[in-house]
């Protein structure tokens, strides 16, 4: 199953079985308040260019397009609990939910996720800390974001220790030479940078997450063969992740601007792009012959 879907994610995850996913990652508009907007550039060689470049060579910037959404709710929580509650469904009896949020909003979707999961089910607070772009005067700067992970049954997971990359110790001095070439395991605080603004992983759309993120979450918590769900799929990182890692994706967004980005970015793996947001269609519609989704046979 390779599928990018154009729609409202609660339209499409209402239209699958119960238990098809082992692992459904949401990273939800942030609530910001703000038009979220990125703008694509490409820069050429041209003699009498707006920027000067490496060993004085001039170049002309193109604006080859934007992208963007006003990123404000009047009941943030009231558009996100169906949709959690539909993510909770789909899960398998041993899956993982990975919700991606920032500080502002964090606390309040913690207790969401609480009473729709069961607090036993909360297993980690992720913080993902970055050290990139602006710093305030006013404020300790804002470098992190909060990922929570919550295990449909506490009791029984998925969680791949022998998969976990592997990190280098701060002080390689303390431990030995044996153990700082092997490196250690991450603690809940992962330290990666944003996605380089120059970049080859960069695709231009706005808030794309880091593709390490996503590949350790998946390498982890997933099996080669399992389905990872998205529902707020945005430029793709997770059906990239989930690509490279030999599992199967479903993509979901209903911008389709993003489903351009998705296409284009995983045209290598040659996933089925269906639209979804035709009534007559149904949720998540087989417009290009593909198989449904069912439940995987109980193990």
């Amino acid at each position: 199953m390779k599928r990018i879907v154009l729609g409202d994610c609660l339209d499409v995850l209402g239209g699958l079985d119960d238990g098809v996913a082992r692992l459904v990652y949401l990273d939800p508009p942030f609530n910001t308040g703000k038009v979220q907007e990125r703008t694509r550039l490409r820069t050429v060689r041209d003699a009498d260019g707006d920027r000067t470049g490496f060993n004085g060579r001039r170049y002309r910037t193109e604006v080859l397009g934007s992208s963007g959404w006003n990123d404000a709710y009047d009941d943030y929580l009231g558009f996100l609990a169906p949709r959690l509650e539909a993510a909770r469904r789909v899960l398998t009896a041993d899956g993982s939910l990975f919700f991606h949020i920032d500080p502002r909003e964090a606390h309040y979707c913690k207790v969401l996720l609480d009473g729709l999961f069961g607090r036993a089910s909360f297993m980690n607070e992720i913080v993902w800390a970055y050290d990139y772009g602006g710093r305030t005067r006013t404020r300790w700067p804002a470098k992190h974001d909060s990922i929570f992970w919550y295990a449909r049954d506490p009791s029984h997971y998925v969680f791949d220790y022998e998969a976990i990359d592997r990190v280098p110790y701060l002080a390689p001095g303390l431990v030995g030479p044996e153990k700082a070439a092997r490196g250690k395991t991450p603690t809940d605080v992962w330290w990666q940078t944003i996605v380089s603004p120059t970049g080859k992983e960069r695709t231009g759309y706005p808030t794309q997450k880091p593709v390490k993120i996503l590949e350790r979450i998946v390498r982890v918590h997933t099996e080669p063969g399992d389905l990872v769900v998205d529902p707020f799929a945005g430029s793709g990182t997770t059906g990239e992740a989930a690509a490279r890692l030999g599992r199967d994706y479903l993509l979901v967004d209903e911008n389709p601007d993003a489903v351009r980005v998705m296409r284009e970015r995983l045209a290598w793996d040659g996933p089925d792009v269906l639209d979804g947001s035709q009534p007559e269609d149904g949720p998540g519609a087989d417009v290009e012959g593909s198989p449904g989704l069912t439940a995987p046979p109980a193990s």
